[in-house]
């Protein structure tokens, strides 16, 4: 599989796609992380296999349902189940037998081999928000999303230099019937990035349309032989499975695409208020989902997810970047290790209604937990504001900026000779000084992380230059990337294929706004 990537950039295009190639505008995107830092655990061995053996217990004797999907409970029942109307109860060590067959890692492929990435073991791949109705920008404040913001939202994740993944639905474009936007979001991922992206949930044969247009873009046989795509699978928690995030996961999993099987958590109201109480929980769901997903397929590649809140008591809204997730973030990172799964959670996690300190208070507790728990795949690492209901463009830029400092914190310390500096120390001496030093002058460029956003100049020039608070450097930024985007390179064949599958789809059906 290590040189399937190169096949499939050499395939197909002809002249057209090679002058194509030569013209094309390279924007820098720097590789998914690689962790050179410990991981950060706050559970015990007997703590740990207290909450696998509850989690055992909750699938034996409480179990899960699958509404509404018969197959499902007919392969639950075939594997050795007691199936009891929809209630699936899983004997004890099943479903931990079935998650055997998940690989522990593997590489989502990219339209640009360049931009592969790698889901599992020591990586860190970073993708934007998901999901939010609504948009916000400085100068037209909160509103309904359209098509043309999530076209924007595509272009900026494109320019981003640490952002590794285009996400999926980074919005949710109101202004296109509900049936077909899938197809015009797809369609934004595959042209305007060349980026991994993610595929349609919402219905199980939009999740097939995903599946086809991958075909289009990088051949049948080669989507059948690679993982192409990367797509939420929500549980609805408490412990119930519903047909049409199935139906999702099936067609997923039958393609040999991968699924992230996420519990969606808010404690208090999904799960129990306890941290060990909400681990039993997550761990058994993501058990069922993961067994079930083996069921379809075995060796779909499948990835641990953890979505996790907790509630404030007076109002019941979610809140972010809050103790006890921070220890449900790093006991579930702890659990999917022990499973052999790559594991995903955390995101730019806040409640504020603004891109304002307390977005980026909440927001920097959960990246850097996130960083420290060993997720390998977190989604909603930029843009996340209003608690998912708003995807805000300054907040994206502001994020996507911030998660620089993942990447060169989790290089660790470098303790080379270089690293180590003994020659630097003995240079300048007592008293003087290491502006001007061998080893400053060598590495100057490369030793500090630099925000490309942030402000640090004098108060007076900062004041001359019209003294911007970091919303206002995020909008210049938002529009300077903008600005400058120029569409990756396409085969024009391919690309005018994927528009004629785009509009065939719409057209064989009416609209649908629910």
């Amino acid at each position: 599989m290590s040189d399937a990537p190169v096949r499939a950039a050499r395939r197909g295009g002809g002249g057209a796609a090679r002058r194509a190639a030569r013209t094309a505008v390279s924007v820098e995107t720097e590789k998914f992380i690689t962790r050179n830092i410990p991981h950060y655990e706050v559970l015990t061995e007997e703590a740990l296999d207290l909450i696998e053996a509850n989690a055992e217990t909750v699938l034996a004797e409480i179990g899960v349902n699958f509404v509404d999907n018969p197959d499902a409970l007919d392969r639950w029942r075939a594997a050795g189940a007691d199936v009891q109307g929809e209630r699936v109860r899983i004997p004890r060590g099943m479903a931990r037998k079935l998650c055997a067959t998940a690989p522990s890692k593997f590489t989502q492929v990219a339209r640009n081999p360049d931009r592969n990435v790698e889901i599992g073991g020591d990586s860190l791949v970073l993708a934007p928000v998901y999901g939010p109705p609504f948009v916000r920008d400085a100068a037209g404040g909160r509103r309904y999303a359209t098509m043309a913001d999530f076209e924007k939202f595509v272009k900026l994740g494109y320019m981003s230099k640490w952002l590794h993944h285009s996400g999926g639905t980074v919005c949710e474009p109101t202004d296109v019937p509900v049936n077909k936007r899938h197809l015009d979001m797809l369609l934004a991922h595959m042209i305007y990035s060349d980026k991994p992206f993610m595929g349609a949930v919402t219905e199980p044969s939009r999740a097939q349309d995903s599946v086809e247009m991958c075909e289009i873009l990088f051949g049948k046989d080669f989507v059948q032989d690679n993982t192409v795509m990367t797509s939420l699978i929500n549980i609805n928690s408490p412990m119930t499975f519903d047909n049409v995030m199935m139906g999702a996961l099936e067609a997923f999993a039958q393609n040999n695409q991968a699924s992230i099987i996420s519990p969606f958590i808010v404690g208090g109201a999904m799960a129990p208020v306890s941290v060990a109480g909400t681990l039993t929980q997550v761990l058994a769901e993501v058990l069922a989902g993961v067994a079930y997903s083996q069921l379809v397929r075995p060796g779909a590649p499948v990835i641990f997810g953890a979505f996790v809140s907790s509630i404030d008591m007076n109002s019941g809204a979610p809140t972010f970047g809050t103790p006890e997730a921070s220890h449900i973030t790093y006991g579930a990172g702890q659990l999917a290790r022990r499973l052999g799964l790559p594991y995903r959670s955390a995101g730019s996690f806040c409640g504020s209604k603004l891109p304002d300190a307390q977005a980026a208070y909440e927001t920097a507790n959960s990246l850097q937990t996130g960083l420290l728990a060993g997720v390998n795949f977190m989604l909603h690492a930029c843009g996340w504001l209003e608690g998912g209901l708003v995807a805000s463009f300054e907040k994206f830029v502001m994020d996507a900026d911030q998660l620089g400092t993942l990447h060169h914190f989790a290089r660790g310390v470098d303790t080379s000779q270089a690293g180590l500096a003994l020659d630097a120390i003995e240079e300048v001496g007592p008293g003087g000084h290491y502006l001007g030093c061998t080893h400053t002058q060598a590495n100057f460029e490369t030793a500090f992380w630099r925000s490309n956003l942030l402000d640090y100049k004098t108060y007076e020039t900062w004041y001359e230059e019209g003294a911007r608070d970091t919303q206002a450097l995020a909008a210049a930024r938002v529009q300077k990337l903008l600005d400058t985007y120029q569409q990756p390179s396409i085969d024009p064949d391919v690309e005018a294929r994927l528009r004629a599958y785009v509009a065939e789809k719409k057209a064989s059906m009416p609209d649908a706004f629910t």
